[in-house]
């Protein structure tokens, strides 16, 4: 399996440029709907494109909230025809959000706080998306139990890291980057703040590939990417 860097998320863009352009629209539509978005359009696309890559069995998304991130999994799952997703999070907005049609046949979603229901998730991950409580705690948490669960190579998102040029002390986004320092694990991002120069050329790709017009108007991409060890 590749590394995640800046080339090989080119690559994606490129490959499957016609597949963003539709689901971008698809996505623009339901915002107009009201629904509430957590991912800024980068990092959002970047986790589509590495779906459609990996094109994981069994995808696990803590912390869905209003369902953003969840629909753009479930349209990769979708346009993959192949993969399932479990979705846990302590409200269940997301349940009145993601369209039946998007969810029918690939969606499981667990109700309530995810510490006290590891069971519930299911037991081989092959993609882990994490935007939940942004707390050390919480880090520490699933970097104790569901991170050493992995498969070596899995790939991991991990939202709210790098809203700024550094991740805040004491915080989630500090916590796991120190994990992976010291595991000698290299991530990615497109954060605007901590990799303007990537986050630049990612911006001028897809102004080539006609993906320049906003989805949403958030700029942060603070979203890290990597594989398990």
């Amino acid at each position: 399996m590749r590394d995640i860097n800046e080339q090989f998320v080119s690559e994606l863009y490129v490959k499957h440029a016609d597949a963003l352009r539709e689901i971008r629209a698809e996505q623009r539509a339901r915002r107009a709907t009201g629904m509430r978005v957590q991912l800024d359009d980068i990092e959002a696309e970047i986790s589509y494109l590495l779906l459609r890559e990996y094109r994981p069995g069994t995808v696990v998304e803590i912390g869905a909230l209003h369902g953003w991130s969840t629909t753009w999994i479930l349209s990769a799952l979708r346009d993959n025809e192949t993969g399932q997703l479990c979705s846990a999070d302590l409200i269940d907005n997301a349940q009145r959000t993601v369209p039946a049609e998007l969810a029918a046949g690939r969606w499981r979603f667990v109700l309530g706080d995810v510490r006290n229901n590891l069971g519930g998730l299911p037991s081989a991950i092959d993609y882990l998306f994490v935007d939940a409580a942004h707390t050390t705690r919480f880090a520490h948490w699933y970097l104790r139990h569901v991170l050493p669960t992995l498969a070596p190579g899995t790939p991991v998102s991990v939202h709210d890291v790098f809203h700024h040029a550094r991740a805040l002390p004491w915080t989630e986004g500090a916590t796991v980057l120190g994990w992976l320092r010291r595991r000698g694990i290299e991530y990615f991002t497109a954060s605007a703040a901590h990799a303007p120069r990537t986050h630049a050329r990612l911006v001028g790709l897809r102004r080539e590939l006609d993906l320049a017009e906003p989805v949403h108007s958030g700029k942060h991409n603070p979203m890290i990417f990597f594989s398990s060890c």
